[in-house]
């Protein structure tokens, strides 16, 4: 009888010890920020935010949408950034030590992202989710990233087509009894965000004129006729002439610009970075080209840098494009703590606006020019 009581205890001592192991043994480490997440509130969640440069006015906008939705939401933010965009080194410190605050999530605009690939990695071996903003972390690790709060380059390059097509281009296509020259100007044609921007906007434009009973055709650098929608024409009604310089220079931009104002065909020309819009208001100082008068031809621009907030201002251009930096804050930081809490995210569009001389000064749109 003792036996069989002293087998009975023995067993109770092993299932103890097994519930034991089972409990604190191997298996990932729930005790992580993103496990701890979906359990707390939101005024115990904890997000860092390390962008690509904290002085930039472009950051500045970001970091006010950022510091809004914290306080709509109750959260904790450490938003922080290098002075520069070519301060890597500073940034990859900058990560590190948000890494080593454990957050429940993190918010990257990464400069390089190798440089910041063993952060990363000890961020997703912690279980820190991270969300990319601005052009995001590309090629990071799989699964490193969960989400993106970034611009539709595509899109954006769509409704500068379509906002300049309604204010003037319309008009301008429709009535004319000869064909036409549209200019494109990219800053290169390696640039991901750069070439989509003009991709939506020789698409939409080719469209419009289609739907205008147009036929249009696409010249010039080979990678934009290669992966445009447009199909080489003939005697086309409508020319979309792409402008690529050999080398990333204003100088050559410029040039670039001078080139397209002095075709007597030219009737507009649209810049799809500060690069390029920059570049189109140095390249017509002598020329003085550009205009909504008669003869003048039509400058499109994206961006707002100083330069092209001038030129859009006086005139000089129609309109342009800006980012939405202050709707990216907001996003980046709805998404982190969403993935804090292991909800389901997916990327988002932060989406652009179109500013004229008319509406710039608009506290809606004024908050997301930057220079």
């Amino acid at each position: 009888m003792k036996k069989k009581v002293l087998s009975a205890m023995l067993c109770v001592a092993m299932v103890g010890t097994l519930a034991v192991g089972c409990g604190s043994g191997g298996g990932k480490d729930t005790s992580s920020s993103s496990g701890d997440g979906a359990a707390k509130s939101n005024e115990d969640l904890k997000i860092e935010i390390v962008s690509k440069g904290f002085q930039h006015q472009f950051w500045q906008s970001v970091l006010k949408g950022a510091e809004t939705k914290a306080e709509e939401l109750g959260v904790k933010i450490n938003f922080n950034g290098p002075n520069s965009e070519s301060d890597i080194a500073d940034q990859v410190q900058m990560l590190q030590n948000a890494v080593n605050a454990a957050p429940d999530a993190i918010g990257l605009a990464a400069l390089d992202t190798s440089a910041c690939l063993d952060a990363i990695g000890q961020a997703q071996s912690a279980g820190i989710p991270i969300v990319g903003l601005d052009s995001g972390v590309p090629d990071a690790p799989e699964g490193a990233v969960v989400a993106n709060a970034s611009t539709d380059n595509y899109a954006a390059g769509e409704k500068a087509a379509e906002e300049s097509w309604n204010a003037a281009l319309k008009e301008r296509i429709e009535n004319a009894t000869e064909p036409v020259r549209i200019g494109v100007m990219g800053q290169d044609a390696t640039s991901e965000s750069i070439v989509n921007r003009g991709l939506g906007f020789i698409d939409k434009i080719a469209s419009l004129c289609k739907e205008s009973g147009k036929t249009v055709t696409v010249e010039g650098n080979e990678k934009y006729i290669s992966d445009s929608k447009v199909e080489a024409t003939s005697d086309a009604d409508v020319i979309i002439e792409i402008a690529v310089p050999s080398q990333v220079t204003s100088e050559l931009s410029a040039l670039d610009c001078q080139n397209l104002l002095s075709k007597s065909d030219t009737i507009a020309i649209y810049g799809s970075n500060q690069h390029s819009g920059d570049a189109m208001v140095t390249g017509n100082k002598n020329l003085n080209k550009f205009g909504t008068g008669e003869g003048q031809v039509i400058g499109i621009a994206f961006d707002s840098g100083a330069t092209i907030k001038n030129a859009v201002k006086d005139g000089t251009f129609i309109g342009a494009i800006t980012q939405a930096p202050v709707s990216m804050g907001e996003t980046v930081v709805d998404l982190c703590v969403k993935a804090a809490k292991g909800e389901e995210v997916s990327d988002v569009d932060t989406g652009c606006q179109w500013y004229t001389a008319e509406n710039m000064d608009d506290e809606e749109i004024a908050q997301n020019l930057y220079d």
